[in-house]
């Protein structure tokens, strides 16, 4: 008798793990399908790839480490941070918005996002003090700069702190967000991975404005020929 109950309480256990096992695949595929776009897609696209470098605020959006040291972001926190920044930055009217993207590859991308949003870009250079000295000519204020990568537009990212402006940053392994009111995670060093961030930023922005705008597919973003 006292093995048949042993046995029971088993066999009950392994019924409960299966049970929890089933639930976890459950939401997994739950979340993928509300995706912003599919998980396959942000995997060809490379943003998930890190630097070998992670900043401690960084940190908790790291999944793993690759064999030769990259370290992966956490595809669902990437996409549950896109759904953030695109609701964020759709608070924004396009004239108190600017972009700025200094990295090469994604001007032709940015430029592009600029088209059909009506926001502002500054790609090749940012013109210095041009958010903080009212006495030049092309002064101008605005209530939120997006800043592709930290470092290489930590001038535009200086100016709009400076003036007490929002601030949303898109984040690499090796960042550090300091001063962003919000972030996107994700690969910023390749065309491909800007060009999904900024193909759904482009798409989610639109449709929150009711901007009727003819959206290039997500193949074109992600093409890396000029």
């Amino acid at each position: 008798m006292l093995f048949r109950s042993k046995k029971v309480k088993e066999l009950a256990g392994k019924v409960d793990i299966t049970k929890t096992e089933e639930l976890k695949e459950q939401v997994k595929a739950k979340k993928r399908a509300d995706m912003l776009i599919p998980l396959d897609e942000y995997v060809k696209a490379g943003i998930y790839l890190g630097t070998r470098v992670v900043t401690p605020q960084m940190k908790q959006f790291v999944y793993r480490r690759r064999a030769d040291g990259l370290a992966i972001f956490n595809t669902d926190i990437i996409d549950e941070k896109l759904k953030e920044g695109a609701k964020y930055l759709s608070g924004f009217a396009p004239e108190d918005v600017i972009l700025v993207c200094k990295r090469q590859v994604g001007w032709k991308i940015a430029e592009m996002f600029s088209r059909l949003t009506g926001i502002r870009v500054f790609t090749k250079k940012y013109p210095a003090g041009v958010l903080t000295n009212t006495q030049l000519p092309d002064f101008f204020e605005n209530e939120l700069t997006i800043v592709t990568d930290s470092w290489l537009d930590k001038n535009a990212l200086n100016d709009t702190l400076n003036v007490r402006k929002k601030v949303m940053m898109i984040c690499d392994t090796n960042n550090f967000p300091k001063g962003a009111d919000q972030i996107i995670i994700g690969n910023n060093k390749s065309a491909r991975s800007l060009g999904v961030i900024f193909y759904l930023l482009s798409r989610e922005y639109c449709k929150a404005r009711k901007i009727d705008a003819d959206i290039p597919d997500l193949e074109w973003w992600t093409s890396e020929e000029d």
